[in-house]
């Protein structure tokens, strides 16, 4: 039987922080301990926001903290062709479709719908598609797309469903109300998911499930923020045919007033605790990891 298979998948976007040194090294020791491999992953696919320096920091971080990894490191800016493949494979089989309002378009619609309740909302919460391209005729598609408009495809959640409406997992870990066991999948509380952007050939739940499958990894785990991400990533297995690994979701590193540490937040980074005089043994006590 083979060794399993673990990863760790930063994205470029900002240096790692106390969060990112848990999950690093917990997925590095689960490898080691179970005789499997320890790959890292960089997810650089919005070119607008990942920089060579944040990505040069990753392997400084991570070589300081004492991880290792396979070489060579695949990163998803130079595999956009086979990102590309999986949403024509998915088009071939009518469950892709172009949307072409801008955000501020669709939060226009959104504000037109409210009347009363609030518009349902992904489990990120960002709100769920509220437009009609899924009814634009072929000719304006094409149309449109041949004035050079910007658009976004979208699986079609229904025409999905329609062919199978009942996706499990097994939690090895626990989501964020304790969930754990086999789990029901619930693809439709994301609506109609962007899979590409005209600019950018994937997003994250299609690359994602591209990249472990092609790396052949077994064991993805991560923080539980992306614990109902699974669903998706479920269907799209399914949808692809590639296999489905095993999900074990960890709990999430938080600060003082106890929100989940992150770039946005300006979390302090490993490179300053570093220079704080904090040495990789006291990182490892810092995230709840014996030495």
């Amino acid at each position: 039987m083979p060794p399993p298979v673990f990863r760790f998948a930063p994205s470029p976007n900002g240096y790692l922080h106390l969060g990112h040194a848990y999950s690093a090294l917990l997925n590095f020791d689960l490898a080691r301990q179970t005789g499997g491999r320890f790959l890292l992953r960089i997810e650089d696919i919005d070119g607008t926001r990942c920089r060579p320096e944040f990505e040069a920091a990753i392997y400084e971080d991570l070589a300081w903290l004492g991880i290792s990894w396979e070489m060579p490191v695949r990163r998803q800016s130079e595999h956009f062709a086979r990102y590309r493949e999986a949403v024509e494979q998915l088009s071939a089989m009518g469950l892709v479709y172009p949307s072409f309002e801008s955000r501020a378009e669709i939060a226009r619609l959104i504000a037109a719908r409210e009347t009363g309740a609030p518009w349902p909302r992904d489990p990120d919460g960002a709100p769920l598609y509220p437009g009609a391209a899924k009814s634009l005729p072929a000719e304006e598609r094409s149309r449109l797309i041949g004035q050079g408009a910007p658009y976004a495809l979208r699986l079609d959640m229904a025409a999905v469903l329609a062919r199978a409406n009942h996706f499990t997992w097994t939690e090895h870990g626990e989501g964020p109300e304790g969930e754990t066991g086999v789990v029901s999948a619930q693809p439709e509380a994301w609506g109609d998911v962007i899979l590409a952007r005209k600019e950018t050939p994937t997003s994250y739940h299609l690359s994602v499930v591209i990249d472990d499958a092609l790396q052949g990894v077994t064991d993805v785990v991560r923080g539980r923020d992306l614990f109902w991400s699974t669903s998706v990533h479920i269907l799209l297995q399914h949808l692809l045919g590639i296999p489905q690994p095993v999900y074990r979701h960890h709990r999430l590193v938080a600060d003082a007033s106890g929100q989940k540490l992150s770039k946005s937040t300006k979390a302090a980074g490993l490179r300053e605790l570093r220079k704080q005089g904090v040495p990789p043994a006291g990182i490892r006590r810092l995230v709840g990891l014996s030495d």
